[in-house]
């Protein structure tokens, strides 16, 4: 059986990397999204609890997809679920640059998984999830951009369509 992750902080998923998910889901026998619990660059909008089960809710159907959370290096990440690859998504040129970099480290950490890249279907390439954010904090529908539940959830966060601080749970 050939494992490989997907790694993100999916804040929130979008239909782009479900886009991705699926394709690879295609590719490999088992696909491990692996969630960042605590990103060291990034202050995440969505509660860990809350990007989790928007990947359930989203991937609900996919029998060889399943969902993790790590606070590891990728590669460790990788080498827990015995994972031959890592699935990156790519969808302008500079992701690439990035991605580039990080290929070289985990390469340097871990020669033995490789990194493999799923370009974005075109009629997703554009989504980001920091793009859906911001309009999304505007008020503006982002339906068609990601997972339904997502949404939804932007909608409660944002109630009056004015940016500010979201709403959290609760409140």
């Amino acid at each position: 059986m050939i494992t490989a992750i997907y790694p993100g902080t999916f804040d929130p998923v979008t239909n782009g990397h479900v886009d991705v998910i699926e394709r690879a889901a295609g590719i490999f026998d088992r696909l491990v999204i692996g969630v960042v619990g605590h990103p060291q660059h990034k202050q995440p909008m969505f509660t860990l609890d809350e990007r989790v089960a928007f990947l359930n809710q989203a991937l609900g159907g996919m029998e060889n997809v399943e969902v993790d959370v790590f606070s590891e290096l990728v590669v460790d990440f990788a080498r827990r679920w015995e994972a031959k690859a890592i699935v990156k998504g790519l969808r302008v040129i500079s992701d690439f640059e990035w991605e580039f970099q990080m290929n070289q480290l985990n390469r340097t950490l871990a020669p033995e998984v490789e990194t493999v890249y799923v370009m974005a279907s075109p009629e997703v390439s554009f989504v980001s999830s920091s793009g859906v954010k911001e309009i999304a904090s505007f008020g503006g529908k982002v339906d068609g951009l990601v997972p339904a539940a997502v949404a939804k959830r932007f909608v409660e966060m944002f109630p009056d369509g004015r940016p500010g601080t979201p709403e959290k749970p609760g409140e």
